[in-house]
């Protein structure tokens, strides 16, 4: 454990690339295997089952270290990180233990069918025998919240290098199905294999986005152009007789769509790549729709009916049995039009259509279509490009429209996590209706650290009213919300949610009075939702 939480405060110490690629390089190097397969886990997403909430952690932390809830609570606001408000809380002990990441791991594992008197033993016996540093890594065990900068790019990297083996190599390894407790590290990394699991993807190709227009990319004829699909980016895997369908996140969803089943009657050793859609009577449908169905145990008859799925397949990975990544785009295309076309009684298989134009100012103004298309924007692909691994710069670009944007005035301010925990920067937007202030969004990202810092002394001297760690101030500040998509939403106040809300600019050049008003949101989701 030592080990791991030296390698965890070091990892969170810089923001220079290769710094932590030669960080990873040396923990994998040098630490046991089954600690390197556990690091790879929660560096991948592969974390422990929760066996304890966050409230009994809080209430055993403040009965342990002898303190009040209140203060508890004041503290956790203040440091804005609950596991690094647990270690520093924690008395200072003499006791140390030498047990290794792996070792900790099983013992929270073993938590599971205690009572939760005999839970709480064994967590403040824990607590006991590390170190600061170790206690603040246990905890982030416990609560699964590790957010340390470190990309799966990135580990796939260091782990490349580190063992001399192509970065396409350890990225497909990676993916799948897997788990430190059924595999281990020299047959999920070093063993060299002949077949792969027939379920695993393939690491998926990421586009760049263009900031201006597209035009320094040469002549639109060698371009291949298609809508961008507002949906889930997925694989469909046919290998062995079975179909596999997982989601750019690493998640096997196969069970969650069975609308896609019927793609088992393709080729064997087919693998599609493509968006996740709800789609019906030949057009895409809302993104809120998907949303109906994502996080769903049970998929009632109403919400199949209510939320059908397609699959837009926009490129072809293996056809039977063969890795074709390094084949032209323009070919793998041919070969997906061919499979659509003996396929067409599959009536969840989409072709995702190409779009034609003769320049790129033509190309622009079908641009404007996209929210009409119910599309994000356009994917231009090189006709030439292999189908690589990760975002890499020249092949593929999307170039997305522009937001929806609307300005809202700052209602109620929240200390943010990590290294803004001192500082107000997570803010309720609200417009009007009539002379009432409606909160119809949340934000935090988008402005500099010199205007968060202003916006904090405003919000400690402009405070009206304290709720826990939220504060109610005067209505003066006005920021534009940028957003993708609207849609009507009950749960919300004012009757409508936003997809992907940020912070634009902070519009000082407009008084609260001159914030938009909720008739100017219901317009807008008239037109868009």
């Amino acid at each position: 454990m030592k080990r791991f939480a030296r390698l965890f405060e070091e990892l969170d110490q810089t923001n220079k690339t290769n710094d932590k690629v030669q960080i990873l390089k040396t923990y994998f190097l040098d630490a046991p295997d089954e600690d390197k397969l556990w690091a790879l886990a929660l560096f991948t997403h592969r974390r422990p089952k929760r066996q304890i909430n966050t409230t009994l952690l809080r209430i055993w932390t403040a009965d342990y270290a002898g303190i009040p809830d209140w203060l508890f609570e004041e503290s956790y606001h203040t440091v804005g990180d609950l596991a690094e408000t647990i270690s520093l809380l924690l008395p200072i002990t003499e006791n140390n233990t030498s047990h290794s990441l792996t070792w900790w791991i099983n013992y929270l594992q073993d938590l599971k069918d205690l009572e939760e008197s005999e839970k709480k033993a064994r967590i403040i016996n824990a607590w006991q025998s590390l170190d600061q540093k170790e206690r603040f890594v246990f905890t982030k065990l416990i609560t699964g919240g590790f957010r340390i900068g470190v990309s799966q790019n990135l580990v796939t990297r260091a782990i490349a290098e580190a063992f001399d083996i192509d970065k396409s190599v350890i990225a497909h390894r990676l993916m799948g199905d897997w788990h430190p407790d059924r595999i281990s590290f020299q047959k999920l990394i070093l063993e060299e294999r002949h077949q792969d699991d027939h379920s695993k993807p393939y690491p998926f190709y990421l586009a760049h986005p263009i900031e201006d227009h597209p035009k320094e990319l040469g002549s639109i004829k060698q371009w291949q152009i298609e809508w961008k699909w507002d949906g889930i980016r997925g694989q469909i895997i046919i290998r062995g007789g079975e179909v596999y369908i997982w989601s750019r996140g690493e998640e096997l969803v196969t069970d969650k769509f069975p609308e896609l089943h019927a793609f088992k009657s393709l080729p064997d050793g087919t693998v599609l790549d493509g968006e996740i859609i709800p789609y019906a009577d030949g057009q895409p449908l809302s993104f809120a729709l998907l949303q109906t169905r994502i996080g769903r145990k049970v998929l009632s008859k109403k919400i199949l009916q209510e939320a059908p799925i397609s699959f837009i397949a926009y490129d072809l990975l293996e056809w039977k049995g063969s890795d074709i990544r390094e084949s032209p785009q323009e070919v793998r295309r041919s070969l997906l039009e061919e499979l659509h076309e003996c396929f067409t009684t599959i009536p969840t298989f989409i072709l995702s259509p190409l779009i034609s134009a003769d320049s790129w100012d033509h190309l622009t103004q079908l641009r404007e279509k996209s929210r009409e298309m119910l599309a994000e924007g356009m994917m231009i692909k090189h006709k030439d490009a292999a189908y690589e691994v990760g975002r890499k710069r020249g092949s593929w670009w999307k170039w997305k429209i522009d937001p929806l944007t609307i300005d809202g005035v700052m209602l109620y301010a929240q200390k943010g996590h990590g290294r803004r925990a001192d500082l107000f920067t997570d803010y309720t937007l609200a417009v009007w209706d009539g002379d009432l202030l409606v909160p119809f969004a949340k934000a935090y990202s988008g402005l500099t650290d010199a205007e968060l810092k202003e916006i904090d002394a405003f919000v400690k001297k402009n405070t009206k009213e304290k709720f826990g760690p939220v504060r109610t101030v005067v209505p003066e500040l006005v920021f534009e919300i940028a957003f993708e998509g609207i849609q009507k939403s009950p749960r919300h106040k004012s009757g409508i949610a936003l997809r992907f809300p940020r912070i634009l600019r902070w519009r000082k050049d407009k008084t609260a009075k001159e914030a938009n008003t909720l008739a100017d949101l219901k317009k807008l989701l008239s037109i868009y939702g």
